[in-house]
């Protein structure tokens, strides 16, 4: 885009002249008083002063102005006074400051056949004020409707799940296309952000199941792995220690949990665990069962 002027035309001929006008009349007046040609001048000289209101206009800093005189193009005219000759010069104004524009809700059909409905809302700054005069009758309603129908084309060819993750690149490709197409009108866009994309409910039923499964699938991964990595350091923890040491640590493990006496127990034990203990028990208690079979037998004798 070319650029436009940055020095602006402030001459102060059109209010000088009509005032010098208006002193020579003044001048002729007094020189002819008292005859009656000095009251034609006196009526020319306040005729001459009419004007001068119509000469000064005033621009805001954020506003600039086009000066036409008899309908084409003469000047650029920037923040604060400048002058204009009256009748045959007229301005228009613009506003140079950033404007957001809504793009209303519009329900666009994506590329994987789901209706969706979306509305945006549009950043752009005037550039080039002739342009945005001259080559565009109302450029904030264009730059809407261009907009807008950009929107679609994007939205439109792309998939659900694409919109719904890379929102900012979709908005990113709306905005440099609609940049691209509405450089001769004198604007900058600044950004496209996409405010709402609002799917039916029926299919917001089905997303919400999709991430529930999605959760309850991480969910059963996660406690396996910590399942895997107990039963790891389980099984190292029992290569390590003898079966003395395993039954010690069940007989701890029972005073841990038997502080509560209304609760009762049952401790599920490997027999490998107490293997020497049992065998010994059955041991003595056979040898008490012989003992007293050899006592009966010397008593009835």
């Amino acid at each position: 885009m070319s650029k436009q002027p940055t020095e602006y035309s402030r001459s102060s001929a059109p209010f000088v002249s009509f005032i010098i006008i208006a002193l020579v009349f003044l001048v002729l007046a007094l020189l002819n008083y008292p005859d009656p040609i000095a009251i034609v001048y006196g009526l020319l000289a306040a005729v001459s002063l009419f004007p001068l209101p119509a000469t000064v206009a005033v621009n805001k800093e954020w506003e600039e102005a086009i000066i036409l005189r008899f309908g084409k193009f003469q000047r650029l005219v920037g923040p604060g006074f400048f002058f204009k000759w009256p009748y045959i010069e007229t301005f228009m104004k613009q506003d140079k400051r950033i404007i957001n524009i809504d793009i209303s809700r519009q329900e666009v059909m994506t590329k994987d056949n789901i209706s969706v409905t979306v509305d945006a809302v549009v950043f752009v700054k005037v550039v080039n004020t002739k342009y945005s005069i001259v080559n565009i009758r109302n450029v904030w309603d264009s730059v809407m409707k261009y907009a807008q129908t950009t929107m679609r084309d994007v939205v439109g060819a792309v998939e659900l799940d694409e919109l719904l993750a890379r929102r900012d690149q979709v908005a990113d490709k709306i905005a440099n296309i609609v940049e691209r197409e509405t450089h001769e009108w004198g604007v900058n866009i600044i950004s496209v952000k996409l405010q709402t994309v609002e799917l039916p409910e029926d299919m917001k039923r089905i997303i919400a199941r999709q991430a529930e499964a999605e959760r309850e699938k991480r969910a059963v991964i996660i406690k396996s792995e910590g399942e895997l990595t107990a039963a790891e350091n389980l099984e190292r923890a029992v290569q390590k220690m003898s079966n003395r040491a395993m039954y010690l640590r069940t007989l701890s493990s029972l005073e841990d949990i038997s502080f509560d006496q209304s609760n009762t127990i049952v401790f599920a034990i490997p027999m490998d665990i107490v293997k020497g203990e049992v065998i010994g028990l059955s041991a003595f208690a056979e040898a008490n069962k012989a003992i007293k079979t050899t006592q009966k037998s010397k008593n009835k004798e």
